[in-house]
């Protein structure tokens, strides 16, 4: 194999073992897989180049067609093969779940290769390339432990080892294996990143126990949801996701599983998601939260509160805008030039460059998140919470370059001004008897004042992206939201319109148009999908509720064949950006929640009487 065909972003399955995951393709290829941490240096690549110089884990069987789904409610994925002869066979894919805190460094994946109707070929062949690529291959060593075949992967930082219960070749810096298989027989492969040299899995047996352990802990899991309404699949998938995307040593959820994914086909706005963002991961937290998840949003606020304790950052601020998920924040953005991209789509980065920006929202949208939590109202939350209030009393009033990370230079954002007004809003309801809290209430109040003083354009009727600035943006589909206004308040009716009109096309919502304002970077972008779902919930609380009903269910028409999205959407429907995306995946569930409530309440009123009859 020295080619892959580039399969579209959204024909992926996620999998995990709650530290770092793998995505596996329709046609049987695990082309992305970092072991051992979300950021840690890939061994699997060929997502963002190609099996040859990204590294790519395949088996597949030759001339069958292919398709992809997870086993309902689990993170467990079966590629289905159906051969020109009608001879059936699957991939099960799977990382197994670890809740603990304790974490070895190990990673496994397990892949159980079945036939399932008549007698099915299959080709398997793994490439890993280490540190993305940027290490000289090797080729394998082939060896027996125990009952196991073997073929042991070394690089400079981390070694791979490949177990099978079937013999393997080399094939240059490759190992390759064929196999026939009737109905009710099976194969086992299982890589093992960073596992003792002298380990000796029984790996079919283990397979099958992994497995089991592996479908009774998701079942269990969403059986935990409160959610009970009328999208309970596209709601639990997205709960599974976010899930997926938190490191369960330190609580920390991360953006999404990718890095450098395209928001444009051939263009250069390619980023790496697989850190942990204070904004996303708390609204991710309190999406969990919304369902019953409490011990996620629990350890979510931990982790953060762990951040201000070590005091200020090194650009004085409480927090930094984004962390590793150990809380480390050295994020130094870096360009991999021996890959090509996605479809050609480069420059490919690790690391991120907006780490050292100023974005003052951050502190609204954890305590707004997280301000039910028991841990932020205890007296050692309190206690964080009241410092970093102190400090925002001071500090507010600062141009940021606001929650899109743009480059091109700060502005007074009215997002970040209205983020503010709510870290002391909730910051209030959380510490009411603090210190400060007088002055706290004094600088909610002289805020609100000055967005609506600002923050509205006259003479476009409408709140505007940035002070003095008529360019639009959907971030400020969440003032109702955190309660700074109501859905019938007359101005939020105009600036919901003048966002209809301007950012909308199909149901589908743009962040801004770039036509209108410049945010320092080339090229353009798609619909962007949490301001969709975001965009429905704002038509749901205004009283549309058929219209945003009828639009999120087109908008969930456009989920991958494993009902996961990305960041963006084009026209036609094609996925881009990262994936899967945090952002979009807590937009389904608030959307949906928003929705259950506003069709019960017309459901309700259509089943009352008329009294004057």
């Amino acid at each position: 194999m020295t080619s892959h065909a580039y399969p579209a972003i959204d024909d992926h399955a996620l999998l995990g073992d709650l530290r770092t995951c793998a995505l596996v393709t329709g046609d049987g290829t695990v082309d992305w897989f970092c072991p051992g941490r979300f950021d840690a240096p890939s061994v699997f690549g060929a997502l963002l180049d190609d099996a040859v110089g990204g590294g790519a884990f395949r088996v597949w069987s030759e001339g069958a067609s292919a398709s992809l789904a997870y086993i309902p409610d689990t993170a467990v994925a079966v590629t289905r093969f159906v051969a020109a002869d009608g001879a059936v066979g699957e991939v099960v894919d799977f990382m197994v779940p670890d809740e603990s805190s304790a974490d070895d460094g190990r990673t496994l994946l397990y892949r159980i290769v079945r036939g399932v109707e008549g007698r099915i070929r299959f080709t398997m062949y793994c490439h890993p390339r280490f540190d993305y690529g940027r290490e000289e291959a090797r080729e394998p060593v082939l060896e027996r432990r125990g009952t196991a075949h073997a073929a042991v992967f070394e690089g400079s930082q981390t070694s791979l080892t490949l177990f099978g219960t079937v013999p393997m070749v080399t094939v240059g810096e490759a190992a390759a294996a064929q196999l026939e298989l009737f109905a009710g027989q099976a194969a086992v492969f299982l890589v093992a990143a960073s596992a003792p040299g002298d380990w000796v899995p029984d790996v079919e047996h283990e397979a099958e126990r992994s497995l089991a352990e592996t479908l009774a802990f998701w079942l269990g899991w969403v059986a935990k949801s409160g959610y009970r309404g009328r999208w309970p699949d596209a709601v639990h998938r997205s709960a599974i996701t976010l899930k997926l995307l938190t490191h369960a040593p330190t609580g920390a959820i991360v953006a999404a599983a990718t890095t450098a994914l395209p928001e444009q086909i051939g263009g250069p706005r390619n980023w790496d998601y697989r850190y942990t963002w204070i904004r996303d991961g708390s609204f991710s937290a309190r999406a969990l939260l919304d369902l019953g998840y409490r011990d996620e949003a629990e350890a979510f606020a931990r982790w953060v509160t762990a951040r201000l304790a070590e005091g200020p950052t090194r650009l004085g601020e409480p927090l930094d805008i984004m962390y590793r998920v150990d809380g480390t924040s050295d994020l130094i953005e870096e360009e991999l030039p021996q890959w090509r991209g996605y479809m050609s789509s480069s420059p490919v980065r690790i690391g991120n460059g907006a780490a050292e920006q100023l974005q003052l929202d951050i502190y609204g949208e954890f305590l707004y998140s997280l301000g039910g939590t028991e841990h932020l109202r205890s007296p050692e939350g309190q206690a964080a919470v009241a410092k970093l209030l102190d400090w925002l009393v001071e500090n507010w009033a600062r141009p940021d370059e606001g929650i899109w990370e743009t480059r091109g230079g700060r502005r007074d954002f009215t997002y970040s001004r209205l983020m503010c007004w709510a870290a002391f809003e909730y910051g209030l309801r959380i510490a009411p008897t603090q210190e400060n809290a007088g002055m706290w209430a004094v600088m909610a109040h002289a805020i609100a004042d000055e967005i609506r003083l600002k923050g509205w354009d006259e003479k476009q009727g409408s709140y505007v992206q940035s002070y003095g600035d008529p360019a639009l943006d959907a971030s400020l589909l969440l003032m109702p939201v955190v309660g700074f206004t109501s859905p019938e308040d007359p101005r939020w009716h105009a600036t919901l319109t003048a966002i209809e009109q301007g950012l909308t096309h199909d149901g589908l919502c743009h962040r801004y148009r770039v036509d209108d304002f410049s945010d320092g970077l080339e090229g353009d972008e798609s619909s962007f999908d949490l301001c969709t779902t975001l965009y429905h919930t704002a038509l749901a609380g205004s009283g549309e509720v058929e219209r945003a009903r009828k639009m999120f269910m087109d908008f969930l028409g456009h989920a991958g064949p494993t009902g996961l999205f990305a960041e963006e959407l084009t026209p036609e429907g094609e996925q881009l950006g990262n994936f899967p995306q945090a952002f979009t995946h807590l937009g389904v569930i608030w959307t949906a929640l928003a929705l259950d409530t506003a069709l019960d309440a017309v459901d309700t009123v259509d089943a009352v009487p008329d009294a004057r009859i």
